[in-house]
């Protein structure tokens, strides 16, 4: 089982506008601030677990992902399952190649239904979320935010950086599973081809889903 896709995307997408602004401020705040400061694209090498309440791994999937400010993203699952997704600022594309299927979705209506959206919109953070320094965890600098709304889809994230940037972001929902993604050789602000945020459906591949115009 894979992660929603819109919540990772958007989660990603808002690392470069980011700024916590809660109650409470420490080393791994200032370190997510010092990486988004002029962060203009991304790029890293991901493995994604899921994990069950006790431990188990679930699922476990691995690819490469890129970004490009302010709202285009390329992540690339590979593997027996290989999956595309694409957000190029005005839609999201999703490629199943075992199924040989494409869905699109609006990237402002995918955005305006995430409860991460808060992440950027600081005066919404506080209402939301308690943000929690959790110290040194694993040799990385971790941050909590956890929700204040009972009905929220996840209860918590995570966010552990380090030196060289964000490594892992977790997700914990009401059921007690947890999805995590550990990102490695990072490269921050590296030249990126455009072509990577813009998707053409293959020829003979099923479309669901409407392509909202260009800005």
């Amino acid at each position: 089982m894979k992660l929603k896709v819109q919540l990772v995307l958007l989660l990603l997408l808002n690392l470069f506008a980011v700024c916590v602004q809660a109650n409470s401020s420490g080393p791994a705040r200032s370190e997510l601030e010092r990486f988004t400061t002029d962060l203009n694209s991304f790029q890293a090498e991901f493995t994604q677990t899921v994990k069950s309440q006790d431990g188990r791994v679930q699922d476990q999937t691995y690819g490469k992902v890129w970004l490009q400010s302010p709202d285009k993203l390329r992540w690339v699952y590979t593997g027996e399952f290989p999956e595309t997704i694409v957000a190029d600022g005005s839609n999201i594309w999703i490629y199943d190649e075992s199924l040989q299927q494409v869905t699109i979705k609006p990237q402002s209506n995918q955005a305006a239904n995430s409860p991460l959206m808060m992440l950027v919109d600081v005066s919404r953070l506080d209402e939301q979320f308690q943000a929690t320094e959790l110290g040194d965890v694993e040799g990385m600098l971790m941050l909590e935010l956890k929700s204040l709304d009972s009905e929220a889809e996840f209860e918590r994230i995570f966010l552990g950086m380090d030196s060289s940037g964000v490594r892992m972001m977790a997700m914990e929902d009401a059921f007690g599973q947890r999805t995590e993604i550990h990102f490695e050789n990072l490269l921050k602000n590296q030249a990126t081809d455009p072509q990577l945020f813009y998707f053409t459906a293959p020829e003979g591949a099923d479309v669901v889903g409407v392509e909202a115009p260009s800005d």
